[in-house]
């Protein structure tokens, strides 16, 4: 088991990032609340991880908290929830926003992120609650605040903007959608999921 990895930041664009470890690239997906945390490219990072293993790949996930990471390993226990749809959840609320959607059964917040819909939103509720309500103080402790065709002749930026939001389960039509309500201004890519993603992301019950 890999539990962290502490090395150079060689490559990222949003959910791939790849971690030069001693000369050694470890290609690593994470959620786009750990990458708009990361340094820039060449700078040194450490990042904890957790191996998927399946008889066709073996896939390393990384995280910028323990909360986050937890969180994940709990959602993969969830019936029918596997690793991209747990990496989309964790894209598009806060850990601290999520614990407070399943103590206040919030279940439309919970349906309104990447992938989830009405049913899966309710299994959440009751699969996670036992353990949110168990792990609610660790998780809250590190949490985070926070086809291509169909945009041609938009910036490199945007592109690789639309390219991770379909990744985390946004239909491309949706995806579309949320650019299109992005502010022009913004310059990088990961400038733009962060607006995108903070205006879509459900916020819970005060």
């Amino acid at each position: 088991m890999i539990g962290y990895l502490r090395g150079r930041l060689a490559f990222k664009a949003p959910p791939q990032l790849v971690v030069d470890v001693n000369g050694i690239g470890y290609e690593v997906e994470a959620p786009l609340s750990t990458c708009f945390v990361l340094p820039d490219v060449g700078a040194e990072v450490h990042i904890v991880t957790h191996l998927v293993v399946r008889e066709d790949q073996h896939t390393l996930y990384g995280f910028a908290s323990e909360a986050e990471r937890q969180l994940f390993r709990d959602l993969l226990k969830v019936n029918r929830v596997g690793a991209k749809l747990a990496l989309g959840i964790l894209s598009g609320i806060s850990v601290e926003g999520f614990v407070r959607c399943i103590q206040t059964e919030d279940q439309a917040s919970l349906a309104r992120l990447p992938g989830v819909g009405r049913k899966t939103a309710e299994r959440l509720i009751i699969d996670m609650r036992d353990r949110i309500d168990g792990q609610a103080a660790v998780l809250s402790i590190t949490s985070l605040g926070r086809g291509e065709a169909g945009i041609a002749g938009e910036s490199a930026s945007r592109r690789e903007a639309f390219t991770a939001l379909t990744t985390l389960g946004y239909k491309p039509a949706e995806a579309r959608r949320m650019l299109d309500g992005a502010d022009r201004s913004l310059a990088t890519t990961e400038d733009i999921l962060r607006s995108v993603l903070q205006s879509a992301a459900p916020t819970g019950n005060p």
